[in-house]
């Protein structure tokens, strides 16, 4: 009995303390939610502007406003929710969610977002659309610093309008609006946001120059560069501007005089470029530039999305290197991206040519001296936007013996008088079990024994593939097949050692 009565006391301040226990987590929960709503950085989406999706170039224009003087800090963050709001817009328009729309515009604003979300809903019809520049010019600020007013100025827009999940037209335009602010519990909310169609300053959104020298380009002789211990990576942890020095020296002893290089997107940061790569890339330049040697800046490399979403954070990236690096001695030419055409059938043709026409336009914006190109892949795809490069590119691996006809047919194609550089060609040293024992150093020479003359007799600017055999491939450049990667290893005229192959005394007597 006095056993029973034991147990029976301790059950019951065991459910005492348990009761009290959950009773004391219940209060932290709730006083935690209550903290975690309070907070402004979530409040003021913080997050948001550190992780940029929507970034077209927006120059201010305050000069005239009304009322009271404007705060810095005030426009920045109404320019950062205006943004946002063209970012969540877009995005409505092209997959009809209305996700978000409630941070960015007014009660009466988002009704008129919504009647059109459900007309294109009913109808089949979405858009995808960005906007790549803006100039507002402020025209009133309240006293109280709660409603604000600017016409928004030559915004550049793209458009893609698309029925039933089928593209139909594309546009690239510019409109002015006139919108209305207003400050609603942290957020500064669009009121009114309508086109206006009376004059407005306007902005060049392309630079009236003269035609661009490419003299140079006639004389390219050269090579597609990547350093011995760091292939596709060449501005990472690895680098070494001493070896890069060593290279140079040998490459211009061959007698060659321009390299290409490479700047892949996604490892240098997306919109936001990475300070220590980018001055990698000077000094690279720097050291080419004291052996005499040109360099063609191939962008976007590894970069294959091309959606409309994208293309504001596409321009950041691009305006961040070009300006950074427009002004240097060594720097030849852009190419602004290697081989996209292979992205035509994964992308849609339509998509990957308005991606490389907005971004050639932008680039001539920020640089109006270094002549444009495309590194297409082969001499049928270099056909594209023959018009609106400076110089046409195009990569050959096919058969020896078809080149000439290959190219002939292309000379046929471009505008007259226009260079055609011949940017990737090459071919594998190696002989063993993945290719049927094919390959060697002799049949490599003689590949460019053959080939050299040519370039030669129709005087086609060249850039081999290239200085050195690799140890490892990236999985990610050519997968992971062996008999695609392992052949990749060896189209160098260096060994991996960094020892002569037979074809690099064919390749030095240019």
């Amino acid at each position: 009995m006095k056993w029973n009565k034991a147990i029976l006391r301790i059950a019951l301040i065991v459910s005492f303390l348990a009761v009290n226990a959950l009773l004391l987590f219940g209060i932290s929960s709730v006083w935690s939610y209550l903290n975690t709503g309070a907070d402004r950085s979530s409040r003021l989406h913080v997050s948001v502007e550190q992780e940029p999706s929507y970034t077209p170039e927006v120059i201010w224009d305050t000069t005239l406003v009304e009322g009271r003087p404007i705060e810095k800090e005030t426009l920045a963050k109404i320019e950062l929710d205006y943004l946002n709001g063209w970012y969540v817009k877009n995005n409505a328009l092209a997959t009809s969610d209305p996700h978000g729309l409630a941070d960015y515009f007014t009660d009466s604003a988002r009704t008129k977002i919504f009647d059109l979300l459900t007309f294109n809903k009913n109808n089949g019809n979405t858009f995808e659309q960005t906007s790549l520049s803006h100039y507002p010019q402020l025209k009133f600020y309240s006293a109280d610093g709660t409603q604000i007013m600017f016409v928004d100025q030559q915004v550049r827009l793209f458009r893609k309008s698309i029925l039933d999940n089928t593209p139909i037209f594309e546009e690239t335009r510019t409109a002015n609006y006139k919108v209305i602010m207003l400050l609603e519990d942290g957020f500064w909310r669009v009121r009114h946001f309508i086109e206006t169609f009376d004059d407005a300053t306007t902005h060049s959104n392309t630079t009236a120059i003269e035609k661009i020298n490419t003299d140079d380009i006639a004389g390219i002789n050269g090579l597609n560069y990547y350093p011995k211990n760091s292939p596709w990576d060449t501005f990472g942890k690895k680098y070494n501007a001493d070896s890069i020095d060593v290279d140079f020296k040998i490459i211009k002893r061959m007698g060659l005089n321009t390299i290409r290089i490479f700047i892949p997107y996604e490892d240098f940061g997306r919109a936001r470029v990475d300070a220590v790569k980018l001055e990698n890339v000077r000094s690279l330049l720097d050291r080419a530039n004291d052996n005499n040697l040109k360099v063609i800046v191939t962008l976007f490399d590894f970069y294959g999305n091309y959606e409309v979403a994208d293309w504001s954070l596409n321009h950041r990236h691009a305006k961040t290197i070009v300006t950074a690096l427009k002004n240097h001695e060594a720097l030849l030419a852009w190419d602004l991206k290697n081989e996209p055409d292979l992205d035509f059938d994964s992308r849609g043709k339509e998509t990957v040519l308005a991606w490389l026409k907005e971004l050639r336009i932008q680039i001539r914006n920020w640089d109006t001296e270094h002549p444009i190109t495309i590194g297409w892949s082969s001499t049928e795809a270099a056909v594209h936007l023959a018009e609106e490069v400076d110089f046409v590119s195009f990569h050959y691996y096919r058969k020896l013996d078809e080149f000439l006809e290959a190219y002939e047919s292309l000379e046929l194609a471009v505008p007259a008088q226009k260079s055609i550089v011949l940017q990737e060609y090459g071919i594998s040293s190696y002989g063993g079990f993945w290719n049927g024992y094919q390959g060697s150093e002799e049949k490599q020479a003689l590949y460019y024994e053959t080939m050299q003359p040519l370039l030669k007799q129709r005087n086609i600017p060249f850039l081999f593939w290239t200085l050195y055999d690799f140890k490892e491939v990236p999985t990610s450049v050519v997968g992971r097949l062996p008999w695609r990667k392992t052949p990749q290893q060896y189209y160098g005229c260096l060994n991996m050692d960094g020892l002569e192959k037979k074809s690099f005394q064919v390749l030095s007597k240019q």
